[in-house]
């Protein structure tokens, strides 16, 4: 009876373990300073977070902006037809856990440290985002 218990539980350990691995991670690459493309990118990423996918966001460029503690109105602006903004529903996918960065030189090239950012963004670690983008379970979404 215990060689059972512990076959069944060796089994559905290592069931959880591959579907860990099956777990398709996505990458939102945002550097559009465009209010429309941001929001698009933050309701598939939600969407796709609701679906199952480990879900980060990468801000580059005038993306950047979204990350800001004083955003630009273009990134809290709400917009049709549900009147969220890109920077509103990024929060909320950060409420749901996904992560959030900056492009490693988004602060130095804006002039502003890491206080600027909203609670919970930090800035990409390169290396770290380098082998996100080469692992086989990631799907990457670039606007």
């Amino acid at each position: 009876m215990k060689k059972t218990l512990l076959a069944i539980s060796t089994a559905l350990g290592l069931a959880g373990a591959a579907h860990a691995e099956d777990t398709p991670n996505l990458l939102t690459i945002l550097a559009s300073g465009e209010p429309q493309t941001q929001l698009m990118s933050m309701v598939l990423s939600m969407q796709s977070m609701q679906q199952g996918a480990e879900t980060r966001i990468l801000l580059c460029g005038p993306a950047g902006d979204l990350a800001l503690k004083d955003a630009p109105t273009s990134a809290t602006a709400p917009q049709k037809p549900r009147g969220m903004s890109p920077q509103g529903l990024m929060q909320q996918i950060m409420a749901n856990g996904a992560t959030v960065e900056v492009c490693a030189i988004y602060l130095p090239n804006k002039g502003v440290g890491t206080d600027a950012l909203l609670d919970g963004i930090t800035a990409a670690a390169p290396p770290e985002m380098a082998a996100l983008l080469l692992a086989p379970n990631t799907r990457i979404m670039s606007f």
